[in-house]
């Protein structure tokens, strides 16, 4: 009698346990892996900062730039040649470091 038990606990484990506990996770892990409607609305309300921290910076380097003739802004433009050189400099070592790393 005592086998029969073990054998019903040991094919239930198997054939129902197991497959409930690994359907579990993977539907945690698909939930997981989706972003939530507040992680859409942080997104956006970084979005809507980082546009007025860079309204800011722009308006303090105006003013700067008025104040001193000789002022430069350090920033990154992707359209100045200066900065797009920096650029490819750091792609370049980026792609000797990536062969050599194989």
């Amino acid at each position: 009698m005592e086998e029969v038990i073990l054998a019903l606990v040991i094919i239930g484990g198997l054939f129902v346990a197991l497959p409930w506990i690994i359907f579990h996770y993977i539907t945690k892990w698909k939930t997981a892996s989706t972003l939530t409607s507040g992680d859409e609305a942080l997104l956006d309300e970084l979005y809507q900062v980082a546009k007025r921290l860079d309204d800011r910076m722009d308006t303090v380097e105006r003013l700067v730039a008025a104040d001193n003739p000789d002022f430069r802004p350090a920033r990154i433009v992707h359209d100045r040649e200066a900065d797009n050189q920096q650029l490819a400099e750091l792609e370049t070592l980026l792609g000797k470091n990536e062969r050599t790393a194989r």
